[in-house]
């Protein structure tokens, strides 16, 4: 069988370290072209996966015989790319935050429906097993009614593994439209609703920056969130844990507490009720720090999403709705009040 043909829009640390590592390493996936508007980098990240095809206009790549892309831009970037890649017939893989806005995100949606083409949102945190046993714990009424939850996502931040370093487009507004938040809240947004397994329908901000001096966005958020069967629990989204990263996740439940990625050793830890504890390591999360999983599973997910034709778990509408939390919360740190979403 012929392989995948795939291009990749966008050559910085996500492409890098993610993107190509596992395309690269999938037999059924053959790299024809990157892009990238630094016509340097496209050239040596391409030259390092064996790619000769390079562009610094990704309307040139599109016109390339692919069959899929991934889109690993700056956020503002998004939008305007996938639905450019939609229309011209390829399936699209596209980072977090999927867009700048509820309508931009709408847009992404129509033009998948209309080309029939797959439309996945990169939300890598769905396939860390730790949480998807987590969910499966949940559905199956092991952990008994969900009270309450803690979620946060911190590290030093993104001039850490940027490939423009302190330069990055990730502190400016205009390229990036919010920061930690977007960055890393929005995973955790889309983790919650995963698990939990409910939508989110309120949600309370306070977003500061204040550890990036030259930054335009937010570098530290802390949400209160509430889903529709009224659990509520806190997010916090930050760019200002230097020393370690935290990608932890704490659910409070009838029969006790579940720590996910919350122990250095174990990936789960059931504190129960009886204050007996069941722990299993299920390997590390994927993280910036060396030493995380070996691969994120969204491409092999997109992958398999394609070739069966099988919705993938992350569509356009499920990119769209954790979104909206975080469009949510912005507004209510702008006008100091609960938002509904």
């Amino acid at each position: 069988m012929a392989k995948l043909k795939v291009g990749v829009i966008g050559t910085g640390s996500i492409a890098k370290y993610r993107h190509l590592v596992e395309y690269a390493g999938h037999h059924e996936v053959e790299i024809i072209a990157v892009c990238d508007i630094n016509q340097a980098r496209a050239e040596e990240v391409g030259k390092s996966f064996g790619v000769t095809k390079t562009f610094t206009d990704y309307n040139e790549l599109l016109k390339e015989d692919l069959d899929a892309v991934s889109v690993c831009t700056p956020n503002y970037l998004h939008a305007p790319i996938s639905i450019a890649a939609l229309q011209a017939g390829k399936h699209v893989l596209c980072e977090k935050p999927m867009a700048t806005s509820e309508e931009e995100a709408n847009q992404m949606i129509e033009a998948a429906q209309k080309s029939g083409k797959t439309l996945m949102i990169g939300h890598n945190q769905r396939f860390v097993k730790s949480h998807q046993l987590a969910k499966e714990w949940i559905d199956s009424g092991k952990l008994g009614k969900v009270y309450s939850f803690r979620t946060a996502f911190g590290h030093p931040g993104p001039e850490t593994w940027s490939a423009e370093g302190k330069d990055s487009w990730f502190f400016k507004k205009d390229e990036a439209f919010i920061g930690a938040m977007g960055d890393l809240g929005v995973h955790k947004t889309d983790l919650i609703r995963y698990i939990l397994g409910e939508e989110i329908v309120e949600v309370a901000a306070m977003v500061e920056t204040s550890a990036k001096k030259d930054a335009d966005v937010d570098d530290n958020a802390v949400l209160i969130l509430k889903t529709q069967s009224g659990i509520i629990g806190t997010l916090a989204a930050s760019w200002s844990y230097n020393g370690t990263e935290d990608n932890s996740t704490v659910i409070y439940a009838e029969n006790g507490v579940l720590r996910l990625e919350d122990d250095n050793e174990f990936s789960v830890v059931f504190h129960k009720k009886d204050h007996t504890k069941e722990e299993l390591n299920l390997g590390q999360i994927q993280s910036n720090d060396e030493g995380g999983q070996d691969t994120s599973g969204v491409i092999d997910h997109f992958v398999e999403s394609i070739l069966t034709g099988k919705a993938p778990l992350i569509t356009g509408e499920e990119g769209k709705k954790s979104l909206l939390v975080i469009l949510g919360a912005i507004k209510s740190n702008e006008t100091k009040q609960i938002v509904k979403i």
